[in-house]
């Protein structure tokens, strides 16, 4: 039987969003105490890490990863997705099935279950597609998918266009209790474009998205959730006006919940000025006011996790004009550090951005993970929230490199991370 005890760390506790100086003992893998180990002392053979003041946290929890594996697994593998996540910090992701072959098949979400838990890295948590074949049309087995351990349904990155389809979707989901999760952008407007309509697109002549895409297909969901009573989540958030629809969806106490990710809230459409295809995302980036608003939803509540939205490409996805390069960018790795920009500039307190990326998400998926409460496995995350570091695109853990943070310094860096009490990540380490 294995025994670690974390001293002199900060430990984050989501249950409370507090912060308090203490101690952590983890015994054979699971969280045995905190903040003292007993009347018997320090058990012999057990091994102390000095925390240094650093902050311990439950192993971050990403609701929106996307790898290569299967179909695709030149772009990224499940191991190699693994690394990535073990080095920033997360313990757990949930995976979209929009891979080939879709996850619209049990075996397959046994499978990526079974697949994660070999890797001793990370635990994967599949989605299962909404639709077969992710493609919008013919309902997916899902009672099958959710009882072979499907956490949600979405069609990953791409919206349901069709208003009756997803309301038969959202009802029949309503009745074994699934979540349903959305891409909101409403596929006609969003056709062929690949930046947010204005002036800057216009004057990169880029085939533009408007902005009102998202709202328009948020409005339509939530009036479907509404006469459904169908639970209704919506991934990355981007927009001011999709953020107001979902904030007032709340309020009425509709079964409506909603992600954004790190660039929504750290960057802005400039960033894909001189055509930096890094930076091509899907949704597309967007106006200084809408990144204000997505911090402003963070910190009232409205947005209930953040997540990576990690969309791994080969170098050649990328190297294409703007217009022809693949949307989407790494995120795993930048998840903490991004994050922790918010905390730096005032805009989040570090407890309610850590409960963002742990219990948050966790209760979303209907996970036990993101908790140091005793008895819980021992999934965890030891930070330096000072430690400053270069983001070096072609440096990163994983094999994935596309990221839209290239060349920026992030404060934060996971000094350890630990699955099941096990070491799977150490700084200074390969």
């Amino acid at each position: 039987m294995s025994t670690i005890l974390f001293e002199n760390v900060r430990l984050f506790d989501p249950e409370t969003e507090s912060l308090t100086p203490g101690r952590l003992l983890v015994r054979d893998g699971h969280i045995a105490a905190r903040d003292a180990v007993g009347a018997e002392g320090t058990p012999e053979g057990t091994r102390t890490i000095e925390g240094n003041g650093a902050v311990l946290t439950p192993g971050f929890v990403d609701m929106r990863v996307s790898i290569g594996e299967p179909g695709f697994e030149y772009r990224e593998t499940i191991a190699s997705c693994a690394r990535a996540a073990a080095a920033g910090g997360v313990t757990t992701i949930a995976v979209l099935p929009n891979s080939r072959p879709a996850i619209d098949d049990p075996s397959l979400v046994r499978l990526l279950r079974t697949r994660g838990e070999e890797t001793g890295l990370v635990s994967i948590l599949p989605y299962g597609a909404l639709t077969k074949g992710c493609d919008g049309e013919e309902m997916a087995e899902m009672a099958m998918l959710r009882e072979a351990g499907a956490v949600a349904f979405t069609d990953g990155t791409r919206a349901i266009a069709d208003t009756k389809r997803m309301r038969l979707l959202l009802s029949y989901a309503q009745g074994i209790d699934a979540l349903i999760v959305q891409h909101p952008e409403d596929p006609s407007l969003a056709r062929g474009g690949c930046a947010t309509a204005g002036a800057l697109a216009t004057k990169l002549g880029l085939p533009q998205i408007p902005a009102a895409a998202e709202a328009i297909l948020i409005a339509r969901d939530i009036r479907l959730a509404e006469m459904t009573g169908g639970r209704l989540h919506f991934g990355h958030v981007s927009t001011s006006e999709g953020l107001d629809l979902i904030r007032r969806a709340k309020a009425r106490g509709l079964l409506v919940t909603c992600d954004t990710a790190p660039p929504y809230f750290a960057l802005e459409e400039s960033a894909i000025r001189d055509y930096r295809t890094y930076a091509k995302l899907s949704p597309p980036l967007r106006a200084e006011a809408d990144r204000q608003a997505i911090g402003m939803g963070l910190a009232d509540g409205t947005i209930d996790a953040i997540a990576s939205d990690h969309m791994p490409w080969d170098a050649d996805d990328k190297r294409l004009p703007f217009a022809q390069a693949a949307a989407g960018g790494t995120g795993l790795v930048t998840l903490l550090g991004v994050t922790l920009g918010q905390v730096q500039t005032g805009a989040l307190s570090l407890e309610r951005a850590l409960s963002l990326l742990t219990l948050g998400p966790a209760r979303l998926l209907g996970s036990s993970a993101g908790t140091l409460a005793p008895g819980a496995s021992a999934d965890l995350c030891l930070f330096d929230p000072g430690a400053a570091w270069v983001v070096e695109s072609g440096k990163l853990p994983g094999r994935a490199q596309n990221t839209p943070f290239d060349h920026h310094e992030l404060r934060g860096a996971v000094l350890g991370t630990w699955k099941n009490g096990v070491p799977v990540f150490e700084a200074g380490r390969s």
